[in-house]
C-alpha cells in the first residue's frame, strides 16, 4: 500500500476535514484518508497509481485548493480594518450612552405578582431576552451567527436565519424537559455558586476569542476553534458546505445547553421550578420563560441575517466589540460568583473597619441587618457584624423580577429567590473575615465584614462592611427568627437537648383528619408553648396539609418551621395567620419537625 501527503489551503474547521476526506475517498484506488486542517494536509493511502489531476479536482470540489497553508500574521496589515474598528467603537460608545440615558439597561418588571402566574413568567422571559440573557446567551448567538454570515455571504436571508430558529427551538424544548425534571427531582440541578462562576468565566473566555476573530485585527486567532471530535461531527451530520460552522443540529444542541448557563433570571425560574416539587409546574414555568426570551434572541439572528454588502465588514467589527464587551461583563460576574473580589485587582483594598455600623442594630441579642434590593442591586451592600452573635438579615425586595432578586452566597450556603416585600435570612458568623454575596449571575454583589466581638464599637451595638470568609449555613425564612432569640431559640447548640426532649415525649401521636383527598394536621404556635400538638401520624401516598395557627408572631430560631425530607421550605409565623406546609409522603418512617435551622420540636410518623 502506498502513502502520499497532499497539501491543502483554505481549511479552518472539522467540517472542512470531513468534506475533503469524503471527496478524496471517491477517487479510484484510494483506500483511506486522514485530513488535518491545522497542518493543512491530507494523508492518502492508495493502491496502484495516484492521479494528481483527480486529487486536485476532488479538493476543488470540496471547496478548497492545493497549496501550503500560510501562517497568518499576528496583527492585520490592512489599515482599513483599524479604521472600521475605530468607527465601530465610536458607534458602540454612542449607543451605550443613549441606552444608559434612556434607562434601557435598568429595564425591569415591577409587579407584585409571582412566578406561579404563567403570563408573569412570560413577561419575565421578555425582560431577560433583552437584558441579562441577551448579555450571556445573546453574546454567544451574536458571535456564532455573525461568524457564519461572514463566512457565507452568498447564503440567502432565510438560510442565515434558519439556525436561529433551531437554536430557540432547542432552547425552549430543553427548558421544558429539564424544567419538568428539576420540578420532580428537587435540587437535582442546583450547582454551587463557585461552579456557576467557573462556567460563566469559561463562557466569557469563548466569547472573547469569538469577538476578537470578528474584529479581524488578529488574523492568527482565526485558527483557534472549539470543535467537536470528527466522529461526533459525522454523527451529527456536520457535512454540508453551507453548514460548516453553524449547522441546524449544532444550533439546536447549543440552544438546549443554555439551560445550564447562569443567567440570573434563569436561576430564579429554576429555583421556583425546584421549589414547586411538581414536574408539570416546573416544565411549564421553564418552557414559558424560554418562550419569552425567544423574541430578543431571534432579534439578534434577524439582524445578522439581513446584513450584507459594503456595510457587512464594519458591522462584523461592531458585533465583535459588543461580544467582547459582553464577555468582559460575564467574566467579571463569574469572578464574583467564584468568590473573587474583582475590585481588589483594580484598587488597593481599604482598611477593615472595626467601628459601629449604623445599618446594623442589636435587638434581643441578635444583630439585625437591613438591606433593600431593587433593579440596581443592593443598598446598602456592605455591613460590619460581630463574630459569634446571631444575625437576622432583613432584605426588602422592591423589584422581585430582576436579576438581583436571586441572591447567593457560597460562604453562607444560601441560594434564595427573593419575594416582593420582606425576606429574612439567618446565620451566625463563626470566623473573622469577609462574607460575600452576589446575585446568581454575579452582576450585583455585597459583603459582610465580620469582626471580633471584642472589637470596639458604640454602645448602641451597631456595625459596617468588608468582604468574605467562612460562616455556617444560612436559612431563608419569611418571618422573624434568629438564633439565640426568644421562643426556645436554638442557642446555637441546643439541638441535642431538643432532640432528647422529642425522643422522651411519650404522648400518643395525633392522627390526621381526612378532608376530601387531603390529610390535614392542625396545631397552634406560641412563643412559650411552641407548636402544639407536636406528634402526628399520616399515611404514605396521600397529600398532607400541616396547618399551624400562630397565636403570636414568630420569635427566635423557633419562630420558623420546616420538615426536612417532607417540606424543606422553611416558613415563619405571623400572629393571627395560619402557616401551611403541604407535601405528599412516599416513604414510611419518622420525620422530625424542626425550625429553619434544624432544631427538633416534634415528629410526623408516616405509615403504610
Amino acid at each position: 500500500m502506498n502513502k502520499a501527503t497532499v497539501h491543502i489551503k483554505g481549511m479552518h474547521c472539522r467540517s472542512c476535514e470531513i468534506l475533503v476526506e469524503d471527496e478524496l475517498r471517491k477517487i479510484s484506488g484510494v483506500t483511506d484518508v486522514k485530513v488535518n486542517e491545522k497542518k493543512g494536509s491530507a494523508y492518502v493511502c492508495y493502491e496502484g497509481n495516484l492521479d494528481n489531476q483527480k486529487i486536485e479536482e476532488a479538493v476543488r470540489n470540496a471547496g478548497y485548493e492545493l497549496g501550503f497553508k500560510e501562517k497568518a500574521p499576528l496583527f492585520s496589515k490592512r489599515m482599513q480594518d483599524y479604521k472600521e474598528l475605530g468607527f465601530a467603537f465610536l458607534v458602540m460608545v454612542l449607543l451605550y450612552m443613549i441606552g444608559k440615558e434612556l434607562g434601557i439597561f435598568n429595564f425591569a418588571i415591577k409587579s407584585g405578582s409571582n412566578y406561579s402566574s404563567l403570563p408573569i413568567v412570560f413577561l419575565v422571559g421578555l425582560t431577560a431576552g433583552i437584558s441579562t440573557c441577551m448579555a450571556l446567551v445573546g453574546g454567544l448567538v451574536l458571535a456564532a451567527s455573525a461568524r457564519f454570515v461572514e463566512k457565507h455571504p452568498q447564503a440567502s436571508t432565510l438560510q442565515k436565519f434558519k439556525p436561529h430558529i433551531s437554536f430557540n427551538a432547542g432552547r425552549i424544548i430543553s427548558f421544558f424537559v429539564f424544567g419538568g425534571i428539576i420540578g420532580f427531582a428537587g435540587s437535582f440541578f442546583q450547582l454551587s455558586s463557585t461552579t456557576l462562576g467557573i462556567l460563566t468565566i469559561a463562557v466569557g473566555g469563548v466569547m472573547v476569542l469569538m469577538g476578537l476573530q470578528l474584529t479581524e485585527i488578529f488574523p492568527r486567532l482565526n485558527g483557534l476553534q472549539f470543535t467537536l471530535p470528527k466522529g461526533i461531527s459525522r454523527a451529527l451530520g456536520i457535512k454540508e458546505q453551507s453548514e460548516k460552522e453553524y449547522s441546524h443540529t449544532n444550533s439546536f444542541i447549543l440552544g438546549a445547553s443554555t439551560f445550564f448557563l447562569p443567567c440570573g433570571f434563569t436561576q430564579a425560574m429554576q429555583l421556583f421550578a425546584i421549589s414547586s416539587g411538581n414536574p408539570i409546574t416546573g416544565a411549564l414555568t421553564m418552557g414559558v420563560f424560554a418562550l419569552g426570551t425567544a423574541p430578543g434572541l431571534l432579534g439578534i439572528g434577524g439582524l445578522t441575517s439581513v446584513i450584507k454588502g459594503a456595510f457587512a465588514k464594519p458591522f462584523f467589527k461592531f458585533a465583535g466589540l459588543i461580544v467582547i464587551f459582553m464577555a468582559v461583563f460575564n467574566i467579571s460576574n463569574g469572578l464574583n460568583l467564584a468568590g473573587i473580589n474583582v475590585n481588589a485587582f483594580l484598587n488597593q483594598s481599604p482598611a477593615v473597619s472595626t467601628q459601629a455600623d449604623p445599618n446594623v442594630t442589636l435587638e434581643n441579642g441578635v444583630q439585625v441587618v437591613k438591606m433593600t434590593q431593587n433593579a440596581s442591586g443592593y443598598s446598602p451592600n456592605s455591613f460590619t457584624i460581630k463574630k459569634g452573635i446571631p444575625v437576622k438579615w432583613v432584605v426588602t425586595s422592591e423589584d422581585a423580577f430582576t436579576c438581583a432578586a436571586s441572591i447567593v452566597s457560597s460562604k453562607l450556603g444560601i441560594r434564595k429567590n427573593l419575594e416582593a416585600g420582606e425576606n429574612i435570612i439567618e446565620f451566625t458568623p463563626t470566623e473573622v473575615g469577609d462574607i460575600r454575596f452576589t446575585c446568581s449571575m454575579g452582576m450585583y454583589s455585597g459583603s459582610f465584614n465580620v469582626i471580633d466581638s471584642n472589637s470596639s464599637s458604640s454602645s448602641s451595638e451597631q456595625s459596617n462592611i468588608g468582604q468574605p470568609t467562612s460562616a455556617p449555613q444560612a436559612t431563608a425564612v419569611k418571618a422573624g427568627a434568629s438564633c439565640g432569640g426568644g421562643g426556645g431559640g436554638c442557642g446555637c447548640g441546643a439541638k441535642v437537648q431538643k432532640q432528647a426532649a422529642v425522643d422522651a415525649d411519650k404522648t400518643p401521636p395525633v392522627k390526621a383528619e381526612k378532608k376530601d383527598s387531603v390529610q390535614v394536621l392542625n396545631a397552634t404556635y406560641s412563643v412559650n408553648e411552641d407548636v402544639k400538638p407536636s406528634k402526628f401520624t399520616v399515611k404514605a401516598g396521600s397529600p398532607v396539609r400541616f396547618d399551624v395557627l400562630a397565636k403570636e408572631d414568630g420569635a427566635g430560631c423557633m419562630g420558623s418551621i420546616m420538615i426536612p425530607g417532607l417540606d424543606n421550605n422553611p416558613q415563619g409565623f405571623e400572629k393571627g395567620k395560619t402557616t401551611s406546609l403541604s407535601f405528599t409522603p412516599t416513604k414510611p418512617g419518622t420525620y422530625t419537625i424542626t425550625c429553619a435551622m434544624g432544631v427538633p420540636r416534634g415528629s410526623i410518623i408516616v405509615e403504610l
